[in-house]
């Protein structure tokens, strides 16, 4: 009866087998056209972004008023912007800093959620005030925050991935939160908890596993969201820099032209839609494999 109870505890039974069936799933989900589609686009907009140095594009800051609102041609694939700014270079160099943003937001808001998420959901006592300073934090909006950073710091990467961020932990916390909560009554937890296993144990062994799946379908949807915000908050002039070729800064420039030159919005503007639209199916698509309910109630 004990070697029944440990092996329990030590999740050597019912959990080993629950994975296998997820990552097999996945596989399947992955492995459909309109995944493997999406997963090509990002992958080549990812490595572009990533070698952009290495493509030899022009410089994207370099101003030539002789060259200034360029049509397509051989020598500038995607044409001048109004300062004789290559566009192409512009955009690849921009797919860099809008990737930067959406992972660097994604991690800066898992990291923090999972630790309060667990935390929340494991001690009763801490529940109540965490939750009540998240719904405090989820009731700011993020453009308000990145004006008022803005206005303090000044405008700066650091900035947009903060204002970004700070909504959206807080979504983090309640997901991971509500996993901790269903967890707790699961017959191996139980049964660790009744053997007195030490409380960061069975949080690193039993419970923080659990939540990776979950926290990296919401990873995704993150990712793409902190993309279409800077794109906004640079759109509206309290996002990046203006000298950083980001794709919200390439699109707000580019407004002013739209009826002589509608490409300059376009371009970017449907670099960045693959992107989102790319990164949201991934995530779709493990959200299915990683909880069948969903998939088939979707």
């Amino acid at each position: 009866m004990s070697t029944s109870i440990h092996s329990i505890a030590g999740g050597a039974g019912a959990a080993p087998a629950i994975r296998k069936r997820p990552a097999s799933a996945l596989v399947r989900t992955l492995s459909t056209w309109p995944v493997m589609a999406a997963l090509a686009a990002l992958a080549l907009i990812v490595l572009a972004a990533v070698s952009a140095n290495l493509l030899g594009l022009a410089d994207p800051m370099a101003i030539n008023p002789m060259q200034r609102l360029k049509g397509f041609s051989a020598e500038h694939w995607f044409g001048t912007d109004a300062y004789g700014r290559d566009v192409l270079s512009r955009v690849v160099h921009g797919a860099r800093i809008s990737l930067m943003i959406g992972a660097g937001t994604a991690v800066a808001a898992l990291i923090p959620g999972l630790a309060l998420g667990v935390i929340a959901g494991y001690f009763r006592t801490a529940d109540m005030v965490i939750m009540r300073v998240m719904d405090g934090i989820m009731s700011v909006p993020s453009i308000l925050l990145a004006i008022a950073l803005v206005a303090v710091t000044g405008a700066s990467m650091l900035t947009v991935l903060i204002a970004i961020a700070v909504p959206e932990f807080p979504r983090v916390v309640r997901l991971v939160r509500g996993l901790i909560l269903s967890l707790r009554d699961e017959p191996y937890v139980e049964a660790a908890i009744s053997l007195g296993t030490p409380t960061h144990v069975l949080m690193l062994r039993h419970l923080v596993p659990n939540t990776v799946a979950p926290l990296i379908v919401q990873g995704t949807f993150i990712f793409a969201s902190a993309m279409l915000s800077e794109a906004v908050m640079s759109f509206l002039g309290v996002g990046m820099p203006p000298e950083f070729p980001s794709w919200g800064n390439v699109i707000a420039e580019g407004r002013m032209y739209f009826q002589i030159k509608p490409e300059l919005i376009l371009l970017p503007g449907v670099f960045l839609a693959l992107t989102v639209l790319s990164v949201n199916m991934l995530g779709d698509a493990m959200r299915d494999a990683l909880d069948p309910k969903m998939a088939r109630r979707v």
